[in-house]
């Protein structure tokens, strides 16, 4: 488990990570959703030791991360701008990874390598940047540790090559609980794959929550009344927000679905559909309830 406790990081006058708190359960995939610069980067780099917090911390499995060479061996991350020695090939940043981490699978790596018709002996700096994702990618889901920390990691890859990265994330979870921290500026990248999302803006953490959890709890309503809205609708239900199409309302209402579903069907409406909403239509709502426009920080 990764637990983050007020963590503080600034550079100069420059507060890049606000008090931050979190918690990383194992076996979930944990989405960091934020614009540039709202601190994403720097809340990987402290959780995996590059950097140090000005103040909080920063454990992974109940140990301070920071210079410590023993908790550094239960994660691999996979940088925005990625990393790798001059001239070389994928060959040799395998046996480099093989020294460090003793669990190195190398009969996966060379499967893999040849499944994304990745050439091992070429030299990295001649690949296109999707190309040097997936070395990062597969380098790090072979050197099997317990932790994945991902920054941008989707950006540059073409959407098929996403979707098995994403489909080997969950391979690698449900086979060994693996848990993949994903930072990412792209909400909808991340919808089919998180467990739990954690939204940051400058700096600071404006909502961290269960994915489920948010499903269960918000739902989207159309309904045309008989006779227009009743204010008593209003007052027995939670509803978030509004909107009118002609006479046909679409409310956005917190609660039960099912205690919703049933007091709005007893008012025989003409009309009546509960729809799904997607992971950018919650946090328009979550973040609009604390003052904040969700749409003003995300893609």
């Amino acid at each position: 488990m990764i637990k983050a406790l007020n963590v503080v990081k600034k550079f100069d006058d420059i507060l890049a990570v606000d008090n931050v708190s979190a918690t990383i359960k194992n076996g979930n995939v944990f989405g960091l959703i934020g614009t540039n610069g709202a601190g994403k980067s720097t809340f990987l780099r402290m959780a995996s030791g590059i950097l140090k917090p000005d103040s909080g911390s920063i454990k992974i499995d109940d140990k301070e991360v920071f210079d410590n060479i023993e908790v550094k061996k239960k994660f691999f991350y996979i940088s925005d701008d990625q990393f790798f020695f001059s001239n070389a090939t994928p060959e040799d940043m395998k046996n480099y990874y093989q020294s460090i981490y003793e669990n190195f699978d190398i009969d996966r790596y060379k499967k893999l390598m040849n499944s994304f018709n990745l050439d091992e002996k070429r030299r990295i700096k001649t690949f296109s940047k999707g190309m040097r994702k997936q070395v990062s990618v597969i380098c790090g889901l072979c050197a099997k540790t317990d932790y994945l920390f991902c920054d941008e990691t989707f950006d540059g890859l073409d959407p098929v090559v996403r979707q098995a990265v994403k489909s080997l994330f969950a391979q690698d979870i449900e086979e060994r609980n693996l848990t993949p921290v994903i930072a990412s500026h792209n909400l909808r990248e991340l919808e089919d794959i998180c467990d739990n999302i954690g939204l940051l803006h400058r700096g600071g953490m404006l909502l961290s929550k269960d994915l489920e959890e948010l499903k269960l709890d918000i739902h989207k309503v159309q309904i045309v009344f008989k006779d227009g809205i009743n204010k008593e609708v209003f007052e027995k239900l939670n509803i978030m927000k509004t909107e009118t199409r002609g006479s046909l309302n679409v409310f956005t209402i917190r609660g039960n679905g099912e205690e919703i579903t049933k007091y709005l069907e007893s008012l025989q409406p003409i009309f009546f559909e509960m729809l799904p909403l997607s992971l950018e239509e919650i946090f328009i709502v979550e973040t609009e309830g604390i003052g904040y426009d969700i749409k003003s920080l995300i893609l």
